[in-house]
């Protein structure tokens, strides 16, 4: 692939065009940095946000499943010990629990039901990333389930 016109690929400015389901103290709103609004037939939506504090409520994010692969990305911010994640969480992945507690990734391939995200402790600012495989949109993406919760707003 040739790139000639490289603003047609660099996403300088996110969008922010995740709607929550409630006001979550301790989470900034969710920032997309691609999607094919971003960068047309990309064909991935990537979203993050910062936990800058206890998740209040806790847990925010449900039980959800999606029609496409994703993966889920946990990172931790403290440069002299990358791998300290700032806090420990349950994830519920195919209905067992997974314990993150260091900077990881999980792979939950589509149709896996996965959620709810708890928050069990938290002692630092930590990221947390999706990538969604093959959903481009918003509204293909629906992360965590959220738009469908709020009745299709988009």
């Amino acid at each position: 692939m040739t790139v000639t016109d490289l603003k047609k690929i660099f996403v300088s400015q996110p969008a922010y065009e995740v709607v929550p389901v409630m006001e979550v103290k301790g989470r900034n709103h969710a920032m997309t940095l691609m999607s094919n609004a971003l960068v047309p037939g990309s064909n991935f939506y990537i979203e993050t946000g910062w936990v800058f504090g206890m998740p209040d409520p806790n847990p925010h994010i449900g039980e959800h499943v999606h029609d496409y692969d994703e993966i889920v990305i946990h990172l931790g911010t403290d440069p002299k010990d990358q791998e300290d994640l700032g806090g420990e969480i349950e994830f519920m992945v195919g209905g067992q629990p997974l314990i993150i507690n260091k900077t990881s990734a999980v792979f939950v391939p589509k149709g896996v039901k996965h959620g709810p995200l708890t928050w069990k402790k938290y002692w630092h600012p930590h990221l947390e990333f999706t990538i969604m495989i093959g959903a481009g949109s918003l509204a293909q993406a629906d992360p965590g389930g959220h738009q469908k919760l709020m009745g299709g707003k988009k």
